[in-house]
């Protein structure tokens, strides 16, 4: 058999799978029972492309014609979205025996977060993990955090290359702030919540480790998990050297046993037990350290970013910025008092109003995934489909299958134009005065474990999730980006470069800058 008839035949063989597919979408009877499956030509591979390409536009689409639930095929996977402020209670608050987030993820985080941490658990240790976590970001700490994020700040604009003509006498520099904003973030972050031997050795063998384990966490390690990849053995290796880190680096501490009164997540995880008495193992410190660095590392510098970017683009904001840092810090001689913790958090609503207006047009994570454990009965309200131009046409209850994956899609209210006005722009001023736009939604709030946070029912704002599995760096998250923007609103003034505004990069896990990112940065008098 010739190699062209091969070819001919293959070519064949793929018309009439697609042919077939197509036919059984429209032929056959849809189960009225199952939420509506989006078209599509290819089996297996379903709507993977137009997904990945833009998944808001894809949710969005689809809701015009299907509604706010329906399932869509990814990679062989039947994944169920659920929109709008009701999609995003019935999966944030779903029953433990309903949905799992443990069985959605962990083939992507074990291997990079590493075994007995996080996904890795079950769900009631992982609450415990959380709340060893949440005692090290006590009220404290953060007021010790405030000038370490500030000195590393001036640090970097002093010596690091990516200011060197500002460094060698000039008024403006061109950077690309995506770059520069993953550097500042794993720079803060390892100088406060990971301690001293971590920043230590940010610049030796450490940089190789993060970025070796950072090239494992990728979104086709959770599409199809163990793939003999490169990037997965280098993945694997940086994993356990890693590890055996920072397990050194509490032996040390623990053989010196000195009642060190310092400020990081390590102290703060060594002084915990679990509720039956069990205290923490090194390895659980470990993991939980590499998790907090690799988890807070993306979707700090991703919103960071997205921050400067915006500012840029509005730059009356900026100048808004540094009217409140004078107002509040400033000195009769023109200078600035020292940054403070209970200043940024209380007395900035600009700022605040602009990080709250960042993470509305960019939240981190777009799609929030759950393992469907048992079938879940969808309220009406929800499921009711609608005609193209979203009016409802008849009554529905659908049921989630068990074995599907179940969405949801906060970032879709948060740019609603039927729950936002002006949804698109980016207007701090939104957040200055109370109104239908509430991050509280209803208030309701529930303590699985760890302290009070938000379920979230009812809220179009949920930039760190709700419910049992809400971000527990949403306060540090907040400090670390306030602090980082006002020593630039101190020091800059700054514009987009002449690509514009960048458009968003869907193909990482976290929603990124498309590159070039470029900012010009100018000194300020």
């Amino acid at each position: 058999m010739t190699w062209m008839r091969m070819t001919g035949l293959f070519v064949v063989g793929i018309a009439v799978i697609v042919v077939l597919n197509v036919l059984s979408q429209l032929l056959l009877p849809r189960n009225r029972s199952l939420p509506p499956v989006v078209f599509h030509w290819f089996p297996v591979i379903g709507s993977a492309v137009t997904y990945g390409i833009d998944p808001y536009k894809f949710f969005f689409d689809c809701r015009e014609k299907y509604g706010d639930v329906f399932t869509f095929i990814l990679f062989g996977r039947q994944v169920t979205v659920a929109l709008g402020t009701k999609g995003s209670n019935l999966v944030f608050n779903g029953r433990l025996n309903q949905v799992s987030a443990e069985e959605a993820y962990t083939s992507l985080t074990t291997p990079v977060f590493g075994k007995e941490v996080v996904y890795d658990v079950p769900n009631a240790v992982l609450m415990e993990q959380k709340r060893f976590v949440k005692a090290g970001l006590s009220t404290a700490n953060f007021r010790a955090y405030v000038p370490q994020i500030v000195d590393e700040v001036n640090e970097f604009v002093k010596k690091d290359s990516t200011f060197a003509p500002l460094q060698l006498g000039a008024k403006s520099v061109t950077v690309d702030i995506f770059k520069a904003m993953s550097e500042i973030t794993i720079l803060t972050a390892s100088r406060t919540l990971q301690g001293k031997e971590v920043r230590d050795n940010l610049n030796k063998s450490f940089a190789g480790l993060y970025h070796d384990l950072d090239s494992g966490f990728t979104p086709i390690n959770f599409v199809i998990p163990n793939l003999p990849l490169p990037n997965n053995f280098r993945r694997d290796r940086a994993q356990r050297q890693m590890s055996a880190f920072y397990q050194g680096i509490i032996k040390k501490r623990r053989e010196a046993d000195t009642e060190d009164a310092g400020h990081d997540m390590i102290r703060a995880l060594m002084e915990q037990s679990y509720k039956d008495g069990r205290g923490i193992t090194d390895i659980e410190i470990a993991h939980m350290m590499i998790a907090l660095l690799m988890a807070g590392q993306h979707t700090s510098s991703a919103t960071g970013s997205w921050a400067l970017l915006r500012l840029g683009q509005r730059p009356e904001y900026i100048q808004e910025l540094y009217e409140e840092q004078k107002r509040v810090y400033g000195e009769p001689n023109g200078t600035f008092r020292p940054l403070d913790y209970d200043i940024q958090k209380s007395q900035l609503p600009v700022m605040d109003a602009v990080i709250r207006e960042t993470l509305r047009l960019h939240p981190p994570i777009h799609s929030i995934m759950r393992k469907v454990k048992s079938d879940i009965p969808v309220p009406a309200a929800l499921s009711t489909p609608k005609t193209a131009k979203g009016k409802a046409n008849e009554s529905a209850s659908f049921v989630i299958p068990k074995g599907h994956y179940v969405v949801a899609a906060p970032g879709v209210s948060q740019v609603d134009p039927c729950l936002w006005e002006d949804s698109d722009v980016f207007n701090p001023n939104r957040w200055m005065s109370s109104g239908k736009n509430s991050e509280q939604g209803d208030g309701e709030q529930e303590d699985y474990g760890w302290g009070m946070v938000s379920t979230g029912s009812g809220s179009p704002y949920l930039p760190f999730g709700a419910g049992r599995h809400r971000c527990i760096g949403e306060q540090f998250a907040y400090l670390q980006l306030g602090t980082i923007v006002s020593m630039f609103v101190r020091n800059f003034d700054w514009r987009l470069d002449g690509h514009g505004f960048p458009a968003p990069d869907y193909t990482s896990m976290v929603v990124l800058p498309k590159s070039p990112a470029n900012l010009v940065f100018t000194l300020r008098s």
